[in-house]
């Protein structure tokens, strides 16, 4: 609330010194009770001398001696901000204080709501006042977006920021600084923004509810900033021109185009855009028959839940590019981290921050410039009611009389669009399928099966349970692969191997490999991230655990892992694993592989299968020289010079860039097979030169590769073989249909992943 002009005399600006202390004090409790570090001192009191020192400045300059009873209450929440701040960097360093932290942010927010009332009754309202309130609002949300960025993700440091933006340009802009009258809204905007983000920090609501709430707390930011630069600019002597109907039509169009905005990219045509969106025509009706004073909270509402659904289906798009399912808006959240790495490796990181970045900026601008266009739209009806009531009557019709009287087209046809309700859809089988998976949790046919009944028939073998990377279906058409399969059946046949061949759907597509993994080491169908969090909190069995429990030493091989793995210990109880930090490689890395899989093999041999006198070995193994993005390729070098891997550096420099062979989709083609063949050919000639005959390996592709490979609407299916030279072995899954050799016959069996577990338990127990 701006406050009238007026002087208060209380001191010689006592109240600079006195908030100084106050936090002082502040520090200490929290010292006392939360452990406060040097971090949290440092910026708390670093905090409060800029506090000080910025308010006596103020003081200063508006000739106050002293502080109203309105500013007193002020400084109490710049003391609360300030501690905020040093939980916020205590935080970084160490155990995040949540309860603290909210507890004072919170204080603060009620503070926010009384000092106003104060100034008004005492009658010490003042531009001193208004200003110092407005302050330390902004530095409150400031710190609260550091902290809440921790966990929900850095573009929310864009609503902290918004207001040092504004100053900063400012500089740059002198019409910016001008001074427009008080608007209510911008005091419930801000205060939207600290409730917005103290919940936040609270982490009371789930990942994807507290993400929604952020989004619409940053369109609403937005859209009180752009109102208030557009008033500043009119002030300035700027006029809205005879160009008024033409900037209703791009907010109509705008509107229009984000219901409409195809969630595949297949389906991005004209046509796609001259459908009806039954949703804009409700809005229409609401505002028609609404009063008018809520029509304008109508269009701002409004406007943010069609910039949340528009950037929901542009992230559509994306996924159905890499994953071939659309994004789901309750757990795909998690894949931030994993979706920024894999585009790294694929264009490179400053290419992937850019891409971030202005996926970033177009968010925000939907999310501010779809309000003010529905604000807009708005206006234009109530000016013209007849004509907009005639308009949604004939619309309405178009949409709706076909599909009464039986003549609605196919769906990729319709004429009208419901892409707020199959949104609305979509949560709501999200929510239902994690209830039903926790339900498929309860059930384990093996869960009291005796150790000494568990893998009977593998006693005294070395098993390699093997996962090539983007190994799917789709490969089995390429001459390249199938060349290698065949090359491959003839090492393993004059090694004395046999094997069998089948299909197993994976349970993920394009990406996200750990979602097969645990789908085909637990038996449950595990195909998103929120089943695979609460998964890996349980102790339901897996293979691993399995071969744990008959006396195998497990290992898990994962050579593009630079960082402790958690959940192989605490839920696939891992003997050892193996990762680019400790298996001594001294070469390239290629793109995402870390290093080639003849290396990779190479160590495992060296590390555990050339032991004397050891344990049999269960051991799963990740060959990911065919992940994205397929280029650069090593070659196979005899066996007896990999070494440390030094024999590979000159490789990468030899073969093809990521950047040119994604340019052309052929080429990405070429190089996925070539990336296949490439770990056949390593992993065959593997087993060629151990002249291990107790040797098992179970070999499966993790997913399909991504659509501008599989291409649209492909299978999920992938290939899977048991490699043996005991006939035992592969005699024990005879009856499981599968064809004799490495390549799959077209009508082999296709088994779900989940399927897996149990099967091969049961075939190799008692």
């Amino acid at each position: 609330m701006h406050r009238v002009q007026g002087r208060v005399r209380s001191g010689v600006q006592t109240g600079p010194l006195a908030g100084f202390v106050c936090l002082l004090a502040l520090l200490g409790v929290l010292a006392a009770t939360t452990g406060l570090d040097t971090y949290g001192w440092a910026t708390g009191v670093a905090c409060g001398a800029g506090l000080a020192a910025l308010l006596a400045r103020a003081m200063a300059s508006h000739r106050r001696d002293g502080l109203a009873p309105a500013d007193k209450v002020t400084l109490a929440r710049a003391v609360l901000a300030c501690g905020v701040a040093a939980l916020t960097a205590d935080s970084f360093g160490g155990q995040a204080r949540v309860a603290p932290l909210v507890a004072l942010s919170t204080v603060a927010l009620v503070l926010d709501g009384i000092d106003g009332r104060i100034a008004r009754r005492t009658g010490t309202a003042s531009a001193f006042g208004a200003r110092f309130d407005m302050e330390v609002d902004a530095f409150l949300i400031l710190v609260l977006s550091v902290y809440a960025a921790r966990t929900t993700g850095w573009w929310v440091l864009a609503i902290g920021a918004a207001r040092y933006v504004f100053v900063v340009a400012g500089w740059a802009l002198p019409w910016l600084r001008g001074s427009l009258p008080p608007r209510y809204w911008a005091k419930v905007v801000a205060a939207i923004e600290g409730i917005a983000l103290t919940v936040a920090a609270a982490g009371i609501l789930p990942d994807a509810v507290t993400t929604v709430v952020l989004l619409i707390a940053l369109g609403l930011l937005a859209e009180s900033f752009g109102r208030h630069i557009w008033g500043l600019w009119r002030l300035a002597g700027g006029q809205p021109g005879p160009r008024a109907a033409m900037t209703s039509a791009l907010a109509v169009l705008l509107l229009w185009a984000a219901l409409l905005v195809p969630d595949h990219t297949g389906d991005m045509s004209p046509a796609a855009f001259l459908r009806i969106p039954l949703e804009g025509l409700l809005f229409v009706v609401l505002v028609l028959v609404l009063p008018r004073r809520l029509t304008r909270i109508l269009a701002l509402i409004g406007g943010l839940l069609v910039g949340v659904l528009a950037t929901l289906r542009l992230l559509d798009r994306g996924f159905y590019f890499a994953f071939d399912r659309p994004f789901h808006p309750v757990y795909d959240t998690a894949y931030a981290g994993s979706a920024l790495g894999l585009l790294g490796d694929s264009i490179g990181r400053a290419g992937a921050v850019a891409v971030l970045i202005g996926a970033g900026l177009l968010c925000v601008a939907m999310l501010a410039l779809l309000p003010l266009s529905a604000v807009r739209l708005t206006r234009l009806v109530a000016r013209h009611r007849r004509s907009s009531i005639r308009i949604v009557a004939v619309l309405a019709a178009i949409s709706i009389v076909p599909a009464l009287i039986g003549a609605q087209p196919e769906p990729a046809g319709r004429i009208a669009s419901t892409a707020a309700a199959r949104l609305a859809t979509q949560v709501s089988d999200d929510l239902r399928d994690q209830r039903e998976f926790v339900r498929a949790l309860e059930q384990d046919p093996f869960r009291g099966t005796p150790d000494d009944d568990l893998l009977a028939g593998l006693r005294g073998k070395d098993v390699l349970l093997v996962f090539v990377e983007s190994y799917g279906r789709t490969a089995l058409d390429s001459p390249v692969v199938e060349s290698a399969l065949d090359a491959g059946d003839r090492r393993l046949k004059q090694a004395g191997f046999s094997s069998r061949s089948g299909f197993l759907t994976s349970s993920t597509f394009g990406g996200l490999s750990w979602l097969a993994h645990s789908t085909l080491q637990s038996g449950l169908w595990v195909d998103n991230q929120r089943r695979y969090d609460h998964l890996v909190t349980l102790d339901r069995l897996t293979l691993t655990d399995a071969f744990g429990r008959a006396g195998w030493r497990t290992i898990a091989d994962v050579p593009s892992n630079d960082e402790d793995w958690p959940v192989a210990k605490a839920y696939y109880h891992y003997d050892k694993v193996y990762d680019r930090r400790n298996v001594g490689y001294a070469g390239p890395q290629f793109s995402y592989a870390s290093m080639p899989d003849q290396y990779t093999l190479a160590a495992l041999q060296r590390l555990e299968l050339d032991k004397p006198n050891r344990a049999p070995v269960m051991a799963e193994v990740d060959l990911v020289s065919s992940h994205t993005p397929w280029a650069p390729l090593p070659r196979l070098v005899d066996w007896s010079r990999v070494g440390d891997g030094s024999v590979f550096d000159p490789m990468p420099a030899e073969g093809d860039s990521p950047d040119d062979v994604w340019r052309d989709p052929d080429r990405v083609k070429a190089a996925y097979a070539q990336s296949i063949a490439y770990s056949l050919d390593a992993l065959t000639s593997f087993v060629q030169q151990l002249h291990d005959r107790d040797l098992v390996l179970v070999v499966l592709g993790d997913h399909q590769p991504a659509s501008i490979v599989s291409g649209e609407g492909a299978s999920r299916d992938v290939p899977v073989s048991i490699i043996a030279a005991d006939p035992a072995v592969t005699a024990r899954v005879a009856d499981w249909g599968w064809r004799g050799g490495l390549r799959p016959d077209a009508g082999a069996p296709v088994w779900p992943m989940d399927t897996f577990r149990d099967r091969f338990l049961t075939a190799y127990g008692p």
